[in-house]
């Protein structure tokens, strides 16, 4: 008669395995909510739109001193990055590119977080002033030509903690 060995699974292929079935997973995850699942906080700003939910890292402008630097001597930006401009309060406001390397769209965006009005693909080092166009509490700076890209809008919603939602 033989005997029979008895099988083992080196535990190294069951970690492995367990790694894989996560990383997996993960993926599916991501995949199947993406952007739509991240969630508003101070350094990132969400954008509901009728294309979807866009989301953004942002850096917060929030003194006259970051507000005057802004996004000035920058040679690129992510196509998910920005600037957010609080101004505290609702107020007309105007920018301009002078010391500003890339182009941008600018978000003229109300206390409330409703985008009021876009100006798409400011011109890179140009003085002319870009106005609000009406009281405005924030402005969202993106890459130039990506509000048009993700059909972003004058009356869309930006989710952001600041926002009075």
């Amino acid at each position: 008669m033989s005997e029979q060995k008895k099988s083992r699974i080196d535990p190294r292929v069951m970690v492995g395995g367990a790694v894989a079935l996560a990383l997996l997973l993960g993926l599916a995850l991501w995949q199947t909510f993406g952007a739509s699942s991240a969630i508003a906080s101070e350094d990132r700003v969400l954008i509901h739109s009728g294309t979807g939910t866009h989301s953004f890292a942002v850096e917060i402008a929030d003194t006259n001193d970051t507000r005057a630097q802004g996004l000035m001597y920058r040679e690129e930006l992510a196509p998910d990055a920005g600037m957010l401009f609080d101004f505290q309060e609702e107020r007309p406001v105007s920018f301009w590119m002078e010391n500003t390397y890339i182009p941008l769209d600018m978000l003229f965006i109300r206390a409330n977080g409703e985008i009021a009005r876009i100006h798409e693909n400011a011109r890179p080092l140009d003085r002319t002033g870009i106005p609000s166009g009406e009281p405005v509490r924030f402005v969202l700076e993106i890459p130039g030509g990506r509000s048009s890209e993700l059909g972003i809008a004058a009356g869309d919603l930006m989710e952001h903690p600041r926002a009075e939602q």
